[in-house]
């Protein structure tokens, strides 16, 4: 049996710290973004950059309370979406006559919406009844470093400076 990736022309070899000449150090990832634009901005070729974040942190962003209540609000929108999609599939609210001529009944295509409302809010609720995790909050994670290097290889170091010392001139 073969290897899936075996065909793949990506590069195979295992993944390492980047090793070069460090053209800076930043405290924040946009400074770091900043400076490889004027970096690349005088025809550095962008894929000899490597920005490498130092000493990462997990940081857990609290975003707000989770109860019951933001719970059914949220199914009864998913299910509001989920409902106006299939009613508009499906027809809902349009009548055909034996004599060919439609006729539209609003109530129908609302019930169709309102009854995936209360399904997607039963189901949000019971889901979140089943889970393990009982956090009484939203929080978001995001890798955090506190400081950031711009390396390039040593053999294009030289030209790297020259680039960012003329753009550094042209800025005065």
């Amino acid at each position: 049996m073969s290897d899936a990736r075996s065909g793949s022309k990506k590069n195979n070899a295992p993944l390492s710290i980047p090793r070069g000449h460090s053209l800076g150090e930043f405290r924040t990832h946009t400074e770091a973004t900043e400076f490889v634009n004027r970096l690349v901005a005088g025809d550095f070729k962008a894929n000899k950059v490597t920005i490498l974040g130092h000493d990462l942190v997990m940081v857990e962003k609290v975003r707000s309370r989770l109860g019951y209540g933001r719970v059914a609000a949220s199914g009864a929108i998913t299910g509001f979406w989920l409902g106006l999609i299939f009613a508009l599939l499906i027809g809902a609210g349009f009548d055909v006559g034996v004599d060919g001529g439609t006729n539209y009944v609003p109530q129908e295509f609302l019930a169709v919406v309102v009854i995936a409302a209360g399904v997607g809010m039963l189901v949000n609720i019971l889901r979140f009844l089943a889970s393990k995790n009982k956090r009484g909050f939203l929080s978001s994670q995001m890798p955090v470093a506190s400081r950031y290097e711009v390396i390039v290889p040593e053999e294009d170091a030289a030209k790297a400076m020259q680039n960012i010392n003329m753009a550094r001139d042209l800025g005065n």
